[in-house]
């Protein structure tokens, strides 16, 4: 590593350290900025650029894991815990779980207990799936080689929603993509939870067009963000939804096909799938 390299390390380290230590009474930028000595504008640049998140953004997922382990004690109330965290009230709270987990502190605490889930079993081109869906949209799809091991990783999941296993429309509309030119359906709807990082780097994978490729480098610099190639790898890994969010068509820089969480040979045989789909249907509109 180069000193100036070096010297960068050492500057984003300390600040994540002192925002690990402090978040309790919520840091501004010019507070930790001062406290590795340099300027906030220079702070922030550099910070991007070595952790993937802004400080601000790094704060707000500091406070939140700080606030879930709270929230998973029976008798800390939201009260509680946005003033256990350095927040100003329940209200930055519930603003902070919705921005970042997709859900209220509420339905964090009681671990998706209003809500309803629906979950079938389908046949797909490349093995059987487990499609999950809530009245918002699909908020689970994954390539199934045992069922119950599928269903217990939904479960772990949203540990105390209500699952009942049915097929219903949302799930249907979103099985029709395994049949039907995805760009002649409606919009499916999802139901994702995530970081603003993860939401980001999976609404850029959506518009990767079936057949074409892409690599993590090139969806790290769509995000505004060129340096974060690793953590773009990590939210494409944390993909909750199989397919329809297609983190398949991601390849490394090398031309190599790289990681895939359901197997590389079912990611070899969706490229290849991908690929004859779209000449023929390049075919039928030459007609």
């Amino acid at each position: 590593m180069r000193e100036q390299e070096h010297i960068d390390y050492n500057r984003v380290a300390e600040a994540i350290d002192y925002i690990r230590t402090h978040f309790k009474t919520q840091p501004d930028l010019d507070e930790v900025a001062e406290h590795i000595h340099l300027s906030p504008f220079h702070f922030q640049r550099l910070f991007t650029e070595w952790a993937g998140v802004s400080p601000k953004k790094f704060l707000q997922f500091v406070s939140l894991q700080y606030a879930k382990q709270l929230l998973k004690k029976e008798r800390s109330t939201l009260f509680e815990t946005a003033y256990d965290t350095g927040l100003s009230g329940t209200g930055r709270l519930h603003d902070l779980f919705v921005k970042i987990e997709g859900m209220t502190p509420g339905e964090f605490k009681n671990g998706g207990a209003n809500l309803s889930i629906n979950y079938s079993y389908a046949e797909s081109p490349f093995g059987n799936i487990l499609v999950a869906s809530t009245i918002k949209g699909i908020c689970y799809m994954a390539f199934v080689e045992e069922k119950k091991d599928a269903f217990n990783d939904l479960r772990q999941r949203f540990p105390n929603a209500r699952f009942t296993q049915m097929v219903d429309l949302v799930q249907q509309n979103a099985l029709y993509i395994f049949t039907h030119d995805w760009s002649q359906l409606d919009k499916i709807k999802l139901h994702l939870k995530g970081t603003d990082f993860q939401l980001k780097v999976w609404e850029t994978l959506l518009k990767i067009p079936m057949g074409q490729l892409s690599t993590y480098g090139e969806i790290a610099k769509s995000i505004s963000n060129p340096s974060a190639s690793r953590a773009v790898g990590t939210a494409i890994g944390s993909n909750p939804v199989a397919f329809l969010i297609p983190c398949h068509r991601v390849i490394r820089g090398t031309g190599e096909l790289g990681g895939y969480q359901w197997g590389p040979t079912r990611k070899t045989a969706i490229i290849g799938w991908e690929g004859v789909q779209n000449e023929t249907l390049a075919g039928v509109n030459e007609q």
